[in-house]
């Protein structure tokens, strides 16, 4: 695939000690790095430190850039991911380079005091920022480069606090529009489903935007207008390709909450069919499983199916009850049938029902009161600067947007076509 311009204008200009491009999703940013500027800096190193990949997770730099690099190179220059007495590693183009989450500091303590001749970085903005703080001490050879991208967060983010400080940087930011390459009904999509929300101005314009206010502002306006374009029309049927059935546990002034949300074929939407949320009773497991086997036996009746049930992982002990008394009855099959919750993180799990909402793949039923108004009335709490973070103080109602999120985390790329 040709490069674009701003692609060739990277590759002119990234002769510095720190080479970053931010900006819109899908911009082309990881594509030029995994098919020109990675080869070129591993080819070109002269031995004088470590080579060095790193990503929020393993799991993510292993998809979003070594499964790529494989695509483009071929599984003899790409290797995989190698587990070794001095760390994760892995063969590229002939020489062997480390692979870091930088999702926590304790990663990059593993290779302690050595010198990194080539870094590179994905996901920056999603990184501990003392793994960051670690790596601009190590970054100290008379060759060190650093090439990276990220998305753009809030412009209090530590790492824009970086980008716009007097190190050695080149920095180019990306639109949307600055890949050509892309189908236009694509981009048109992909424009609908982020409109009203931050992610519009961070993964379209690329701009540095701050989270803030209602978080689903789409469901918010809606209900205010009562235009009803967010349920599910009364005289369509509906047919569910997969009910999943989210609990979360209350405790400490939380509550119970019971969320029932179906799957439509094929992964193209969701629908909420029902939710509940109740006040817990101390110390009272069978009081929990009574309600909980209630509102199972509810779904069934109605839609025939219960593909899964998701629980708060934090709670085993609750949730080996609830399989026990499960399998005592009408429901027994569904013991086998109760997972943990994946708990992706909660900013992923908000996007992926900004997209839904936006791409006019979100419903909702009568008889999901209660989420209709946790996700209507949900909120970021503007208490840290520089970090997305949820408003959990009480106020809105945590226990059903956790409970709904569990049915469909699990799917994020499913449902988001990525």
């Amino acid at each position: 695939m040709p490069l674009t311009e701003f692609q060739q204008e990277y590759l002119h200009n990234c002769s510095h000690r720190w080479n970053v491009k931010t900006g819109a999703t899908r911009s082309g940013k990881t594509y030029l790095d995994c098919a020109v500027t990675i080869p070129k800096r591993i080819c070109a190193a002269r031995g004088e430190g470590l080579l060095v990949l790193m990503g929020n997770t393993l799991g993510t730099l292993e998809r979003n850039v070594l499964s790529l690099m494989r695509e483009l190179w071929g599984p003899d220059l790409v290797g995989v991911i190698r587990t070794s007495a001095a760390g994760n590693v892995v063969q590229l183009f002939g020489k062997k380079v480390y692979v870091l989450g930088a999702d926590n500091k304790k990663h990059i303590a593993r290779i302690q005091g050595a010198a990194f001749e080539y870094a590179y970085g994905d996901e920056i903005t999603t990184w501990d920022e003392g793994v960051f703080q670690m790596l601009k001490s190590r970054l100290s050879c008379p060759h060190s480069h650093f090439d990276g991208t990220c998305n753009p967060e809030s412009p209090t983010h530590w790492f824009k606090k970086f980008l716009d400080s007097d190190a050695d940087i080149y920095c180019q930011a990306y639109t949307i529009d600055d890949n050509p390459t892309l189908p236009a009904q694509f981009v048109a999509d992909l424009k609908k489903e982020y409109t009203g929300t931050v992610y519009y101005n961070r993964f379209i314009l690329g701009q540095w935007m701050a989270a803030n206010g209602v978080i689903y502002r789409l469901l918010a306006d809606s209900l205010a207008a009562g235009d009803g374009r967010f349920f599910w029309p009364a005289d369509k049927p509906l047919h569910p390709w997969r009910v999943r059935i989210g609990v979360d546990f209350g405790g400490n002034g939380s509550k119970h909450a019971f969320v029932a949300t179906a799957i439509l074929p094929g992964y193209s939407g969701v629908v909420g069919l029902a939710s509940q949320r109740i006040d817990p009773v101390a110390q009272d497991a069978d009081f929990l499983a009574d309600r909980l086997l209630e509102f199972c036996m509810a779904v069934f009746a109605r839609w025939g199916e219960i593909q899964f049930i998701f629980c708060d992982s934090a709670e085993q002990t609750l949730i080996n009850h609830i399989r026990a008394r499960l399998r005592r009855c009408k429901l027994s099959w569904l013991a086998d049938r109760v997972e943990n919750s994946a708990k992706i993180r909660i900013n992923d799990r908000i996007r992926l029902t900004c997209i839904l909402m936006g791409g006019g793949r979100f419903w909702l039923l009568p008889e999901a009161a209660t989420l209709r108004d946790a996700l209507a009335t949900a909120l970021y709490s503007g208490k840290h600067p520089g970090v997305d973070e949820r408003l959990d103080d009480g106020s809105t109602d945590i226990d059903t947007l956790d409970a709904y999120e569990y049915t469909i985390e699990r799917d994020f790329k499913r449902l988001t076509n990525t």
